[in-house]
């Protein structure tokens, strides 16, 4: 028999410049979990460095953490990466890593990018820029998250800056993205209206937290067997019964 799985698939720890300093991975997981979501997918920009501390901080809670990353392309495009293991974002991770331009980040300009344990206690900073584009183009981003076994996301595809369709003006099909997110100040109807012609895609909402209070104020429900990403691709294509809905 299928299960509902209430997620929220977008959510920056204190590793992000742009997140709150009390987003840690241990905060992260226990806000989630207090709101009753089941999955909850860690997405620092350009980074997967906190990814782990958060899967640990929810080995005693009925969660299930998915290893993920937004990534900047070169076109300065977001794209979601979700995984099952650490090891894999963190494979992706260094793909990013080595494709990123040299430059510091300025903690007065930007903010810091905390790295922290699954104890809320914080282990190093990151000194990348991680809030710039990459070097990579938005194809090859989505190309190499599928190559290592994942689902590619087009975050936030309603905002005016920062997505597909504001930095390209376009998404083809056989750009290959898994799904669309939609901002949580978008709500069904809207969008129905003005994307209609990306019907063909399995549509999400995320909060896109920043902030603890912001976890959980858009989710999406998956129906199917298990919280990993192969029912969660089936659930994508509504293949098997499986199907996610947003409402």
């Amino acid at each position: 028999m299928l299960k509902e799985f209430k997620a929220d698939l977008h959510i920056h720890t204190c590793l992000s410049p742009c997140a709150d300093l009390n987003m840690s991975p241990l905060a992260v997981v226990n806000a989630a979990a207090e709101k009753g979501i089941d999955i909850i997918a860690v997405t620092d920009h350009n980074s997967a460095e906190n990814v782990l501390a958060a899967q640990r901080a929810a080995l005693d809670k009925d969660i299930t953490v998915l290893a993920g990353m937004e990534i900047a392309s070169s076109e300065e495009a977001h794209i979601i990466a979700l995984f099952n293991k650490v090891e894999t974002v963190i494979a992706l991770q260094d793909i990013v890593y080595a494709n990123m331009l040299p430059i510091e980040n300025d903690e007065k300009m930007y903010g810091e990018q905390i790295v922290a344990n699954e104890n809320d206690e914080v282990t190093g900073f990151n000194k990348r820029l991680l809030i710039g584009g990459t070097l990579l183009p938005a194809q090859d981003i989505i190309n190499t998250i599928h190559s290592l076994g994942g689902l590619a996301v087009a975050s936030h595809i309603d905002k005016e800056a920062f997505s597909i369709i504001s930095q390209l003006g376009f998404i083809t099909e056989d750009m290959g993205f898994d799904a669309l997110e939609m901002s949580r100040n978008m709500d069904r109807n809207t969008a129905e209206i003005a994307f209609k012609m990306y019907s063909s895609y399995a549509w999400i909402s995320s909060s896109d937290a920043h902030y603890p209070q912001d976890i959980g104020k858009r989710t999406v429900s998956f129906f199917m067997h298990e919280p990993t990403i192969e029912e969660m691709t089936l659930a994508f294509n509504n293949l098997d019964g499986r199907k996610v809905v947003w409402e």
